[in-house]
């Protein structure tokens, strides 16, 4: 892969050309890297509500139909429901852990099996996640497994 990058001052916005002999799973990761860069979530809690980074969100819960983004040292509630948040970063590193669960994949620094064919996720943060049996494929995927 061959990448160049040009500064022109006189450009009002950031302009990305892709040029590749067949659209393949780089240039897709390529595409969304670029588009993950203009996201933004919402959350709140008894502070105000703030504006987030998905890289600033370790992983998305679901709980009793409301929806918690986790990050570093706060918790937020997201006015998002959990399928809205996985749409939203679609094409990111968020991946599905399990029914109610969505993983920031770069803030995973291990994984372990864990019974019944389940896989135990290591945050950067010391926190275990438990991936479900369904979801593990997709997990396996992920890492080239």
């Amino acid at each position: 892969m061959k990448l160049t990058v040009e500064e022109h001052p006189g450009l009002p916005d950031i302009e990305v050309d892709i040029r590749c002999p067949s659209i393949d799973r780089r240039v897709e990761a390529i595409v969304a890297a670029a588009n993950a860069a203009e996201r933004r979530l919402l959350g709140a809690n008894e502070q105000g509500t703030f504006i987030l980074e998905p890289a600033q969100v370790l992983y998305a819960e679901s709980v009793d139909g409301r929806s918690f983004l986790y990050g570093r040292d706060r918790v937020l509630e997201s006015p998002l429901r959990l399928y809205e948040l996985e749409a939203e970063l679609a094409g990111s590193e968020f991946v599905r852990a399990s029914k109610s669960l969505l993983v920031n994949f770069d803030a995973v620094r291990g994984l372990r099996p864990y019974p019944n064919a389940r896989i135990e996720l290591i945050l950067e943060n010391g926190e275990h996640i438990i991936a479900s049996r369904q979801y593990a494929p997709a997990i396996k995927r992920k890492i080239g497994l």
